[in-house]
């Protein structure tokens, strides 16, 4: 059996979602989404094909903060994926999807991302964390095609003999990784049901007196309270402003207060990369202690206060990780970024199959190595790319649960995908559960999901019927 894979053809699908309540991400709010779903056909040294699929939900609000309208970023990015299907296309570099995908972020990523930005004269440049967002559902759909050429689940594959090249070859000090692989870092049997996290938008109405008339009569709770008692959730994550820390506070309590009353165990903060002085959060840490210790207790962790360009604010943390563990998420570009906010003081990382699968890993590895906590966090990630979100979480064995917030903000949009996987598209007793995932690659089942795709927007190569 031939163990190497290259990808020979692409087609890439653009699909539109509306939410049903705006999320606030930074400054911005969030009212619709597209989706970039990737099919890659790949094939073996002895001609046997296989195709996989990815998504992933083209966020520019969360990838690319800027004063630029939304509308102009998206198209920028969507135009960046078609791109990105002719050079995965033509990528002639054959292996583990990791040998390939890493060979790609290195070879062709940075280089595509120059092109575009110099054809963009006078307008401002997309990002790196935005092309790696167009970038990942090329990738995840290579690790799935992979799956389904071996005939195993991806997870298996993350060793000898299908992975040959061990992570000294892709992560530094070389010595610290030689003759390991990722399978070594994963959790062997993983439990199918993880706490599921629900986000508390900063636009979310918490009580009655927060109501418009405006919300949604759709038959999904609005209340906080309401998806509490619906979902059995047990895990809230608080999005914050960052630049108003009374209205911050009073949130977190109120938030907490609700908690308190109906049973939940653990809140998160998220500052939503606005604060530049570490004593923003420390201030409201230690006021929060004062007053509402049980809630301080409560608090499991803080995520990424402060802005996304590690370079430009290399802030020291320290004092803010002494208080609660600090988790990077925006600024984790790749495992080398999170060494560098290791040696600011950051305690852990905060994990995005946005990124990647291929990254993900690296940077799992890498902060594993270097005994830093792990969580994987959500981008509002519906359909398919719900699914080797979940799976990550599960097998990087996580701090606590996995972040799924799509069956809040746009639930219909995944009941193709919740018809065959009632129980990971809906949380149930505070979890979600990946039971119904078998077979090989991610285990999506695709041919069992009744989703009617529109025309793609490019065909590259050949990437079968």
């Amino acid at each position: 059996m031939s163990l190497d894979i290259r990808p020979i053809g692409v087609a890439v699908y653009f699909l539109p979602i509306k939410m049903r309540t705006p999320l606030k991400f930074g400054r911005e709010i969030m009212t619709e989404a597209t989706c970039c779903r990737v099919r890659v056909r790949g094939t073996d040294e002895k001609g046997n094909q296989a195709e996989g699929w990815g998504e992933t939900p083209l966020i520019a609000q969360w990838g690319w903060p800027s004063e630029l309208p939304y509308t102009e970023r998206l198209e920028t990015m969507k135009g960046f994926c078609l791109s990105l299907a002719k050079a995965w296309a033509a990528f002639d570099e054959k292996g583990h999807p990791m040998e390939v995908g890493h060979a790609f972020l290195k070879q062709c990523l940075p280089s595509l991302l120059a092109q575009r930005n110099a054809e963009r004269v006078g307008s401002e440049p997309m990002p790196y964390l935005a092309g790696l967002i167009c970038n990942s559902p090329f990738d995840l759909a290579l690790h799935d095609a992979y799956g389904n050429l071996i005939g195993l689940p991806v997870y298996e594959t993350y060793a000898p003999p299908f992975l040959q090249t061990d992570l000294s070859a892709f992560l530094e000090p070389a010595e610290m990784f030689a003759g390991k692989y990722p399978y070594d870092f994963i959790v062997k049997n993983p439990p199918k049901k993880l706490l599921a996290w629900h986000l508390v938008g900063a636009k979310d109405p918490l009580t009655e007196e927060d109501l418009t008339g405006d919300e949604p009569e759709d038959g999904y709770p609005v209340l906080l309270a309401d998806w509490i008692r619906r979902d059995g959730l047990k895990c809230l994550k608080v999005k914050l402003v960052g630049n108003d820390a009374e209205w911050d506070y009073n949130r977190l309590v109120r938030v907490g207060e609700i908690a308190l009353a109906h049973d939940v165990l653990w809140l998160t903060a998220d500052f939503n990369c606005t604060v530049t002085d570490p004593h923003y959060v420390i201030d409201i840490l230690d006021r929060l202690m004062k007053e509402h210790p049980r809630l301080y207790q409560m608090l499991l962790y803080i995520e990424q206060p402060f802005p996304y360009d590690l370079e430009a604010y290399p802030i020291d943390v320290r004092a803010l990780a002494a208080r609660k563990p600090l988790f990077m998420d925006e600024s984790a570009h790749d495992w080398r970024f999170v060494g560098m906010g290791r040696r600011l003081g950051w305690t852990g990382v905060a994990l995005k199959t946005c990124k990647t699968q291929t990254g993900a890993l690296l940077m799992l590895c890498w902060a594993k190595t270097h005994d830093m906590l792990l969580m994987v966090q959500d981008l509002t990630n519906p359909m398919l790319a719900l699914i080797p979100h979940v799976l990550l979480a599960a097998y990087g064995g996580t701090m606590m649960g996995v972040e799924v917030n799509a069956m809040q903000f746009y639930p219909e949009a995944s009941k193709p995908e919740g018809q065959v996987h009632p129980d990971l598209y809906r949380r149930r007793d505070g979890c979600v559960d990946w039971g119904s995932l078998h077979g090989s690659g991610f285990g999506y089942r695709f041919s069992e999901i009744d989703r009617p795709l529109p025309e793609p927007a490019t065909v590259v190569g050949e990437v079968g019927a």
